[in-house]
């Protein structure tokens, strides 16, 4: 089996299909990754992963929304097409087994989101609650050489 598991912000609003009576979520996920070229300038280079989350749970398609960051994990799937100019494209698809919202590139919902699963074990959307924040550098008062080892 190969998982393929993919962090990025959705490039547009996700749309809800019916398929053959099964209920299908199509969204896209951008990464843009930063790096130097050979003469040292920065370059940046975005992959696009199109993803499909089969499922009857459709209460997470209102928060996929533009701009989201999200985590997919799932199947992944090599699909090539004709493009207008004859020659052969190539596009990497996702059949998506779990999804969860990380936040918004606005702010908002970046206090976390939680998950929406379709494994028997997650039972479905998992909200986060704010009570597991992890303190900051400055707000720990413990002397940092008395560890428990």
């Amino acid at each position: 089996m190969i998982k393929l598991q993919v962090i990025g912000n959705l490039g547009k609003d996700c749309i809800t299909n019916t398929v053959n009576g099964k209920n299908v979520i199509n969204f896209n996920v951008a990464h843009t990754e930063k790096f130097k070229d050979a003469q040292g300038n920065q370059k940046d280079k975005t992959i696009w992963v199109e993803c499909a989350y089969w499922t009857d749970r459709t209460g997470i398609a209102p928060y996929l929304k533009k701009g989201t960051q999200v985590y997919a994990e799932g199947t992944p799937e090599v699909r090539t097409y004709p493009k207008n100019d004859g020659t052969t494209g190539v596009s990497l698809t996702l059949r998506v087994t779990s999804v969860q919202l990380l936040g918004s590139r606005g702010g908002e919902g970046a206090d976390g989101g939680g998950g929406y699963s379709s494994g028997a074990s997650a039972g479905g959307y998992n909200q986060s609650s704010g009570a597991s924040r992890v303190p900051s550098a400055g707000e720990i008062t413990e002397p940092i050489d008395d560890l428990p080892f």
